[in-house]
């Protein structure tokens, strides 16, 4: 007998080369959010369609809209900044908004806006109430637990093993850290990141930029408060380049929003049996 097969149709959205598979899971149910091994597959770049990560677009009683991350192991993530800047272009793509909406992510609501062409996204990321500052390294939540830490040349870092290294040390391995290797440059900021769930370094990490630009302002005031004086803080990852800006007081971060670009990369259908 031959087994029933099941046509899910997708998009596949990127943001500073952090990519996405998208599903509108609004009316049919494609994905079981618990069937962590068709998640782990849609996203594998060898045997199903690819990405660092798959985004469900689904209704929400009292937003515009609710987003579901998931790692590309296949597991429910925390929030994935340049995941929900894709979200948004994709929802615009969808006519479901037009250059405004506020929709609900894991770690609460977020607002967001959207260029007239739908290519460039502002997101506003969640406040950040906690710095744990180290001799060599900020640890916060920017909706993801990330580790910044500053390096003379980022191109010389080995992302890989070094990132792995932090993520699987004692302090770290249970719960999983993100890990940010940060240059600080006349620009701006380069970034290179490692992130847990995907495992390995990826082209670009929104909440990991929002990390790197506080570390920024911790380590460095006089030169973050002059590029957020001209609009915020440009960071360029090696998928594209970004953009921080944030307003400081009482020791809190807040009003932090995270810019740059989103586009539709293709669409399709793939096979599941």
């Amino acid at each position: 007998m031959q087994k029933e097969q099941l046509t899910i149709p997708f998009h596949k959205y990127q943001g500073a080369g952090n990519d996405f598979v998208m599903i509108d899971n609004r009316t049919t149910k494609w994905i079981d959010p618990t069937d962590h091994k068709t998640i782990n597959w849609l996203c594998d770049r060898r045997f199903g369609i690819g990405g660092d990560g798959l985004i469900l677009l689904q209704n929400h009683p009292t937003h515009d809209l609710e987003m579901i991350y998931f790692n590309s192991d296949g597991t429910a993530s925390s929030m994935c900044g340049n995941g929900g800047r894709c979200f948004v272009a994709f929802a615009r793509a969808l006519g479901l908004i037009k250059d405004q909406c506020v929709f609900m992510a894991v770690d609460g609501p977020h607002e967001a806006s959207i260029n007239a062409a739908g290519d460039w996204v502002e997101l506003k990321m969640i406040d950040v109430h906690e710095v744990n500052c180290h001799p060599n390294n900020y640890v916060m939540n920017t909706g993801s637990p990330h580790y910044v830490t500053f390096v003379h040349k980022v191109q010389d870092v080995k992302v890989f093993k070094e990132g792995q290294a932090i993520r699987y040390s004692d302090t770290y391995a249970k719960e999983g850290i993100n890990v940010n290797f940060v240059e600080a440059t006349p620009e701006g900021l380069d970034i290179a990141t490692y992130e847990r769930g995907v495992e390995d370094e990826t082209l670009a990490c929104g909440t990991g930029v929002t990390a790197a630009a506080i570390s920024y302002f911790i380590d460095q005031p006089k030169a973050a408060i002059a590029h957020l004086k001209n609009g915020g803080i440009p960071i360029k990852a090696k998928g594209g380049q970004l953009n921080v800006r944030f307003e400081v007081q009482d020791n809190t971060f807040h009003n932090i929003w995270l810019c740059g670009p989103a586009n539709g990369v293709f669409e399709g259908a793939i096979v599941k049996e």
